[in-house]
């Protein structure tokens, strides 16, 4: 089966077997996860809240998260490669054969931490050789 296109996420299942700190620390991780892989999502939690798009990972709060990724499931599987992530088994069943699907804990297991590296800021002195490095230090000092 192809890479998925597009993973629907069960946020309540997702913090809880993650261990996350808050719902911003889960969908910043799954942020840079669909970002790597080219890919979208959609992280669905149950209740009320701000959606709103971070990337290419799309928040959504639903009356019932699992009826909204069921649906979403339905409407994208046969245009889209859709991995359902929940540990609710009816979710993943309803969402179809043709829908890859894992558990909460698989998923996870699977989800390498993405690491952040802040590059310095590119300097002219790092690109010179060092002859040209010390003639131009002489010159900044008044030395021939």
């Amino acid at each position: 089966m192809a890479d998925p296109t597009l993973y629907l996420f069960d946020g309540h299942n997702l913090l809880h077997a993650g261990g996350f700190a808050d719902p911003r620390e889960l969908r910043d991780t799954l942020a840079s996860f669909v970002a790597l892989r080219g890919a979208r999502g959609v992280l669905v939690f149950d209740g009320v809240g701000q959606d709103e798009l971070r990337g290419p990972l799309e928040v959504r709060f639903a009356e019932n998260a699992d009826s909204l990724i069921e649906r979403l499931a339905t409407e994208h599987r046969a245009a889209e490669q859709v991995c359902v992530v929940s540990s609710d088994s009816t979710v993943r069943a309803t969402a179809g054969r043709e829908v890859q699907t894992f558990t909460s804990q698989t998923f996870l297991g699977d989800l390498t931490p993405v690491e952040h590296e802040e590059e310095r800021p590119s300097r002219v002195a790092d690109r010179l050789d060092d002859e040209t490095r010390a003639a131009l230090e002489r010159l900044r000092r008044g030395q021939d």
